[in-house]
């Protein structure tokens, strides 16, 4: 298998209702999104929300309870201003501050929000590593 991720598929309690919040903060739908699927092109991976209970039938797997469930998503910028804005921003849109933007014991600085299905968000001022001109991380090559 190649290493790489193609889409990152959000289940969500309602469709619209989340598309409106990831529209708020900045996200635009794919004119391929339709009531029950919303699409939004993150420069070469896709984000999808698409109902929680449809995902885990379609998974065969059981709906359980949203909690923490491991995983979160980041948002990298270039600055710890930009960090404080971005969590400003969620929230304005219906967010859930999780962790205002503070120093952190890897050397940045980061936040955490909660989207309105409790997904996790993590915005990152990370100085070592910096973004390329359409905001994708560059990390050192493979040693």
């Amino acid at each position: 298998m190649e290493p790489r991720i193609s889409f990152v598929t959000l289940g969500v309690a309602d469709v619209g209702k989340s598309r409106k919040f990831y529209e708020a903060v900045g996200f635009r739908a794919s004119a391929a999104s339709k009531a029950e699927v919303a699409f939004f092109d993150l420069g070469g991976i896709v984000l999808s929300l698409f109902g929680r209970e449809d995902l885990a039938n379609d998974a065969g797997v059981s709906a359980s309870k949203p909690g923490f469930s491991g995983v979160s998503l980041a948002h990298n910028v270039n600055s710890e201003a930009e960090v404080d804005l971005v969590l400003k921003e969620a929230v304005s849109a219906g967010a859930k501050l999780l962790k205002p933007g503070q120093k952190v014991f890897w050397g940045g600085y980061s936040g955490y929000f909660a989207d309105p299905d409790g997904h996790l968000w993590e915005v990152a001022y990370n100085p070592f590593m910096s973004l390329d001109a359409e905001g994708r991380v560059s990390i050192p090559a493979p040693a």
